[in-house]
């Protein structure tokens, strides 16, 4: 029997089939938590706020309509629930200081900047201080323009898949990038900065 697809599985909850949401849950699992986790930056809040959101899945079968792209809607559901946390946690500061550069920022360094094995000590040393300023630089980002700039590096929404996810306007969504980008541009050029100057510096003591 071939595999069903996600409108065939939600279309088998809403009768009923509770395997079928075992099943939409084995196969998204991965990308709702590798979201919560590069969102929030600690791994057991993105392991409670995974299952938080495959709750919500199951208990919104009834109403879903398959309009659009199951993972579409999923994407929606979980860039909610990543804003309440966020929400929630200003009302109620009882974590830590989690940030991106504890978690999740593996991700960042492998996006931002391409390593190899066999690159000098203070090469790789620069590389881990660059990919650090960007994670902060991320983390640092307003919430919406964080969590649009994830879904677009990372899991790859387009603007018409963002703009249904973010339940905003394509725009709106194009807008919300460039300023996270410029955000992220603007907060490591200083460091960046500093690194020419060194490499400047090395150049002219040669």
């Amino acid at each position: 029997m071939p595999d069903r697809s996600d409108v065939e599985l939600m279309l088998a909850l809403k009768a009923g089939d509770e395997e079928a949401f075992q099943v939409l849950v084995q196969r998204h699992m991965a990308a709702v938590l590798n979201l919560a986790y590069r969102y929030l930056g600690n791994r057991a809040d993105a392991d409670d706020l995974a299952q938080e959101i495959f709750l919500k899945v199951h208990r919104a079968r009834a109403r879903w309509r398959p309009e659009a792209k199951f993972t579409t809607w999923l994407y929606r559901v979980a860039a909610n629930a990543c804003l309440n946390e966020v929400r929630n946690r200003k009302q109620r500061p009882t974590h830590g200081a989690a940030t991106l550069a504890e978690g999740g920022g593996e991700a960042w360094a492998a996006a931002t900047v391409s390593a190899r094995a066999d690159v000098e000590p203070h090469v790789a040393a620069e590389r881990a201080e660059l990919h650090a300023q960007v994670r902060a630089a991320v983390d640092a980002l307003p919430e919406r323009q964080r969590l649009a700039l994830l879904l677009n590096k990372f899991h790859g929404l387009g603007y018409d898949e963002l703009a249904s996810a973010l339940e905003l306007s394509v725009p709106a969504v194009k807008s919300l990038l460039v300023r996270a980008r410029e955000g992220v541009r603007a907060l490591i050029e200083p460091h960046l900065e500093g690194e020419r100057g060194r490499v400047a510096g090395k150049r002219g003591l040669r």
